[in-house]
């Protein structure tokens, strides 16, 4: 007699057409028509540019980083990544280069955060070590320059301002300078994307990123892949494609690596704060299957 199959778990249906979204339990909810409100304040003042994903933050938050624990941000930017760590109840400290970045920053979170308040610091990631000196962190979580795909400044200790193999040699001792403020046992997250060479040839910088983290003692644990906008993608690649046959992304890399014990590493983040994996888990799903364990060779 054949054995009757468990019901699947079904995804909650976050739109319906006559009620419109419906609640996903996130707090942020950019990219959607029920914006929320610190996303709205975000694009706002940012003059309609775009912000780094807030809901993309809180979900590496929730699964990666403890409640009340410490982000470090070796390439802070804008102040997305550390206004949501403050709304989540996570500390953050990220760096930037750049003065008028920082103060910007600082001046976003007045208006949006309560404690714990996100902090930044100015100067140069290459010397994170001195700069965020005696700093034990439960979660890296940064977004670096992609090469000199974008020159963010003309100042001369600017990574973007660097020919790639330049590049990669100051890239590789802030990952690994950055990884040794971080604590035994913890996960570690950078969103990137590849980029070109001035011929067109991919320089794989996804891979370079996974070989910096290695370098320094953490290895790749988990990959996701961001979905972007297409927006006006097909009429910026229009050209290039007819002229060289290059096609245009619409995806960065998510890529998260562990210091340590992964298993370890989830008992010190703790229970996962909202959602289930399954409705029904059948027998033995607690178990990693074989090969795919922190302890397969």
């Amino acid at each position: 007699m054949a054995k009757a199959k468990a019901p699947k778990a079904k995804a909650p249906k976050t739109y319906d057409a006559a009620e419109g979204w419906k609640p996903t339990g996130l707090t942020f909810a950019a990219g959607t028509p029920r914006r929320d409100e610190v996303s709205l304040k975000l694009q706002e003042q940012s003059s309609g540019t775009s912000v780094f994903d807030p809901v993309l933050c809180e979900l590496i938050y929730r699964w990666f980083c403890p409640p009340g624990g410490l982000v470090l941000d070796p390439f802070a930017g804008g102040s997305v990544r550390g206004i949501v760590a403050s709304k989540l109840g996570r500390r953050y400290l990220g760096l930037d280069l750049r003065a008028e970045q920082v103060a910007a920053n600082e001046a976003q979170a007045t208006r949006l955060c309560d404690a714990p308040r996100p902090r930044w610091l100015c100067g140069d990631s290459r010397v994170i070590a001195t700069l965020a000196k005696g700093t034990a962190a439960d979660l890296v979580f940064s977004c670096p320059p992609y090469g000199d795909l974008e020159v963010y400044s003309d100042h001369p200790a600017d990574l973007s301002t660097l020919e790639y193999g330049a590049f990669l040699k100051a890239y590789r001792a802030i990952v690994a300078a950055t990884l040794g403020l971080l604590k035994a046992d913890r996960f570690a997250c950078f969103v990137v994307g590849d980029l070109r060479d001035r011929q067109g040839f991919y320089r794989r910088f996804v891979s370079d990123t996974e070989q910096a983290f290695a370098e320094g003692g953490a290895r790749l644990y988990n990959e996701a892949i961001l979905v972007t906008a297409v927006g006006s993608l097909p009429i910026r690649v229009a050209r290039q494609f007819e002229l060289a046959r290059k096609l245009g992304k619409t995806h960065q890399n998510v890529l998260v690596f562990c210091k340590g014990d992964p298993r370890k590493a989830t008992q010190a983040v703790g229970p996962v704060e909202f959602g289930t994996a399954m409705a029904e888990a059948p027998a033995g799903a607690t178990e990693l299957p074989a090969g795919d364990g922190p302890e397969a060779p």
